[in-house]
């Protein structure tokens, strides 16, 4: 478990990295251009990262590299030290696997909450003062629309350290969420009873980390 543990941290990791670097722009900006031609583009996005199951695309990516590029990206595990190249490119697919599917939460949750803090009085207020367009959106608007995001974040990365159980079995990715499947499918009840205590450890950390870290975003939640 201590070997396989660092192999899904980096997965989860660079996964929600990805999906906020790659989720956050396009929400924020189809939220404050709804009904625009890049508001219709964000929420295709959206729409097909909801629909499309990761272990699917997974497989897809896979075939697609080998059959149009005759290269198929190395599977299993190497370290970081001995290979950085080779480690990019066996942990980099499957982080942008995961990282495409939970983007497309980021965009449409930071969309609706980017056009509900704009119609708010203090939004109002804010332009009322003469506040321009940037100063608005970056003192009261963002801050604001990002809190459900936030706790979002934190669910789907207890979620991921819990295991992406098919994306490492495609990728041959010796994680906790392979290392959980092999425990069934041999029946090793220990194994399987360690690997769920350090689950629900790691998730319910998580999660308390992610309502600290809300009630530093808003000073609202510790008042109450």
């Amino acid at each position: 478990m201590l070997k396989r543990l660092p192999v899904t941290i980096e997965l989860a990791v660079l996964s929600l990295i990805i999906a906020l670097i790659v989720g956050l722009p396009i929400g924020l900006v189809s939220g404050l251009r709804q009904n625009t031609w890049t508001d219709h583009q964000g929420r295709l996005f959206s729409v097909i990262g909801l629909a499309v199951p990761n272990f699917w695309l997974g497989t897809l990516l896979i075939l697609a590299l080998s059959q149009w590029f005759n290269w198929v990206p190395p599977l299993g595990y190497v370290n970081i030290a001995t290979d950085p190249w080779k480690h990019l490119q066996q942990i980099g697919l499957p982080a942008i696997v995961l990282g495409y599917s939970y983007a497309a939460f980021v965009v449409r949750m930071s969309r609706a909450q980017v056009l509900e803090v704009l119609r708010q009085d203090y939004i109002r207020t804010a332009y009322s003062k003469g506040l321009r367009d940037r100063q608005v959106m970056t003192r009261h608007a963002l801050r604001n629309a990002l809190l459900p995001v936030v706790t979002l974040s934190g669910l789907h990365l207890g979620a991921l350290l819990g295991g992406a159980v098919t994306i490492e079995l495609i990728f041959s990715l010796p994680g906790l969420g392979r290392l959980l499947l092999e425990a069934i499918s041999f029946r090793d009840y220990s194994t399987i009873q360690a690997l769920v205590l350090l689950i629900a450890t790691i998730f319910l950390t998580v999660n308390l980390a992610v309502d600290l870290l809300l009630a530093w975003l808003d000073p609202r939640i510790r008042y109450a």
